[in-house]
């Protein structure tokens, strides 16, 4: 086998795995948003609503969806990411009303969660 083949094979196994994203996980707090912001326009644009699966994160691009799991319970559920935040120290994720309900945390107001980034646009 010479170099050349070694190089291409190399570079087909690279964009075999590649899905526009890195196999990103993160964890941390996350909280879920106030229904004072319900109606108002996200970084993105849209209208922010309680009754969506969306989240805000400082970094992922806009329409990324992730699964976020929360430690406590190991309940999860899948969101798009369509806004900027959160904007309080420690925190990784602010959530629609909806998402905090379906991972049981709407009574603490925050909780221990991971991200893994599944999908994009």
């Amino acid at each position: 086998m010479n170099t050349k083949h070694i190089f291409l094979g190399t570079i087909l196994l690279i964009l075999a795995g590649y899905n526009g994203f890195s196999q990103t996980t993160e964890t941390g707090m996350a909280s879920f948003y106030n229904d004072k912001f319900e109606g108002r326009a996200t970084a993105s644009g849209e209208a922010f609503s309680q009754s969506k699966l969306t989240a805000a994160h400082k970094t992922l691009p806009f329409k990324t969806k992730i699964k976020v799991t929360n430690l406590a319970n190991q309940r999860s559920v899948i969101v798009t990411i369509n806004d900027r935040g959160p904007f309080v120290e420690g925190r990784i994720l602010d959530l629609s009303k909806k998402a905090a309900i379906k991972l049981d945390f709407v009574d603490n107001g925050v909780a221990k969660v991971k991200l893994e980034v599944i999908g994009g646009k």
